[in-house]
């Protein structure tokens, strides 16, 4: 039954690090099709008002009074699984169900960010964007389904930001960031697992579970930009970590054969499964306490996301040549362990009560190191283009979680910037994200908390493809 749990925490903590995400962790990957096009080497560049993500600083370097910038991306991945495997918890029974299959789920994230000088030193700015996001769903026969079964995370970001021309070499910016995370989560239960009752079939007492929970997290973002020559620019960018407490709602559903079915046994089965462990539930064959999985109850999982540090340049190598690189380190490893607060205590697998989830996903910090170029095709048109590499934070199969087949992976990208008149520019851009294959590996649960899956695996086969749309209007 943890597995409910399990995978909130996985969904809410991971903050939804599921398989749409298309960088490495739990991130987005692209706030910015400017920025996608050279595979997010263009920090430095600083050409429209999305720097409010990439640096803040770059908000000086702004041409005329004011602008603004909306983007869009349409993720479509890829994940095929197959040679899957479970085992019921406590035994060598298999589980039965699909044991392949393919995860195709397209994914929009918009972005809007907006630009305004005060004067020749001071720029105000104000973004919002999606840093995570994502949606996965499993057959509901999945031989996984007691690790997850369907998850989706939408993350919100607000961002008003300064920026301030110390020098003409030298910029500094500013802003703050208020990150909204919403996060529903399925997960399926083995209510035989606890062997305490011989009417509870493994296999045909499963339970599931449907988290939601919501959260407000607040951190700050602050930029540097120094203008070395004509030719060199570089710059440095900090993103803080974001606390989440994210609270919200656990759903339990009897579906399987023996505990919902029209039989009085049945009846009687969900009656105690589903009633508090301090209610004693009359039956039969005597007096029990019920077994915790109430129809609806209060959840919560705090995370971290985290914080990240990213040094980035662009070389004017000729008056239609810009060079760009970028080198990001983040902080991956804040993710080592999470645990999902149930509201009632639940008789568990092995017969112990718990009312927590704990997982420890062990991960480490993490680079991604990118570089690109563009070409002024012609007054109007640049072409665009970039390459990177992007770590990432899970070591082992067995750090790994089924929701998130994340493993190293290498950007392409290209793209085009047309401007129209000076004040219209259109960009789009197009990237293929090369995942390595990967291994998933996990142990039966311990039995100290609510979890009930066995010994599972599966194979991973995984991609991505971004498109990416942008206008910008400069006034």
């Amino acid at each position: 039954m943890k597995h409910v749990s399990f995978k909130i925490s996985t969904l809410l903590i991971s903050t939804l690090f599921a398989q749409n995400a298309i960088a490495s962790g739990y991130h987005f990957g692209t706030q910015s099709v400017g920025a996608q096009s050279t595979a997010n080497a263009a920090a430095a560049e600083a050409a429209d008002a999305s720097t409010i993500f990439s640096n803040p600083a770059g908000l000086t370097k702004l041409d005329g009074r004011g602008e603004f910038t909306i983007s869009g991306n349409l993720v479509f991945p890829s994940i095929k699984y197959g040679e899957a495997k479970g085992t019921y918890y406590n035994s060598t029974v298999p589980v039965t169900g699909s044991d392949s299959g393919k995860i195709t789920e397209v994914t929009f994230a918009p972005h809007m960010y907006g630009a305004y000088k005060l004067n020749d030193k001071v720029t105000l700015g104000l973004g919002m964007y999606i840093p995570f996001g994502s949606k996965t769903e499993y057959d509901e026969n999945s031989v996984l389904r007691y690790n997850i079964n369907k998850l989706g995370l939408t993350t919100i970001a607000i961002e008003p930001a300064i920026a301030y021309q110390a020098t003409p070499q030298h910029s500094f910016g500013a802003g703050l960031i208020g990150q909204y995370s919403q996060a529903e989560l399925r997960k399926y239960a083995d209510w035989g697992a606890s062997g305490t009752n011989p009417l509870l079939r493994q296999g045909h007492s499963d339970g599931r579970g449907d988290v939601k929970g919501n959260d407000w997290g607040f951190g700050y973002h602050l930029g540097w930009m120094f203008d070395v020559n004509d030719r060199v620019r570089v710059g440095v960018n900090y993103r803080s970590k974001v606390e989440h407490n994210l609270k919200g709602t656990a759903k339990w559903d009897a579906v399987g054969s023996a505990v919902n079915g029209s039989t009085p046994t049945s009846a009687l089965l969900q009656k105690v499964i589903q009633s508090p462990t301090s209610q004693t539930v009359v039956t039969p064959f005597g007096s029990t306490t019920g077994r915790g999985y109430v129809p609806s109850e209060k959840a919560s999982v705090k995370i971290v996301t985290p914080e990240s540090l990213s040094v980035h340049g662009m070389y004017r190598a000729t008056d239609k040549v810009n060079l760009f690189g970028d080198i990001t380190w983040t902080r991956h490893s804040r993710f080592n362990k999470a645990e999902l607060m149930f509201e009632n205590e639940k008789q568990v697998a092995g017969g112990t009560r718990s009312n927590k989830t704990v997982i420890t996903p062990n991960w480490r910090d993490t680079y991604k190191v990118a570089v690109g170029g563009s070409y002024q095709y012609s007054e109007p048109l640049q072409l665009r283009a970039g390459i990177a590499f992007d770590q990432s934070p899970i070591k082992t199969s067995q750090d790994r979680l089924n929701t998130m087949p994340d493993a190293n992976r290498i950007w392409y990208s290209v793209g085009a910037r047309y401007t129209h008149k000076k004040n219209h520019v259109f960009e789009t851009a197009f990237t293929y994200v090369d995942i390595k294959d990967s291994d998933f590996k996990a142990e039966q649960s311990t039995g100290s908390d609510v979890d009930s899956k066995g010994a599972t695996s599966a194979r991973f086969k995984t991609y991505a493809s971004i498109l990416g749309m942008q206008y910008t209007y400069r006034f």
